[in-house]
């Protein structure tokens, strides 16, 4: 689907559960799909906070989860980079 339609349905359903697409800033790092079928489970009006809570039980990883991040400790043994 070309980028410019799945930005439309993405402010579409935005707009449609009560979302301000223009200062909506969580789904930068979440995949567009597992963002559309969160939304798409919400009912009209449902709200932010009902969108992040849907977007955690629908969001896959997007960077590599092989690469060890500063403030993961099991990756390492350390706590913070300790």
């Amino acid at each position: 689907m070309p980028h410019t339609d799945i930005v439309r349905q993405l402010v579409a359903e935005l707009e449609r559960v009560g979302i301000d697409p223009d200062h909506m800033v969580a789904g930068l790092t979440t995949r567009a799909d597992d963002a559309l079928r969160a939304l798409r489970e919400l009912p009209d009006g449902a709200g932010p906070a009902a969108f992040l809570a849907a977007l955690r039980n629908h969001s896959s990883p997007v960077g590599s989860s092989s690469t060890p991040t500063p403030l993961d400790p099991s990756r390492n043994g350390q706590a913070n980079g300790s």
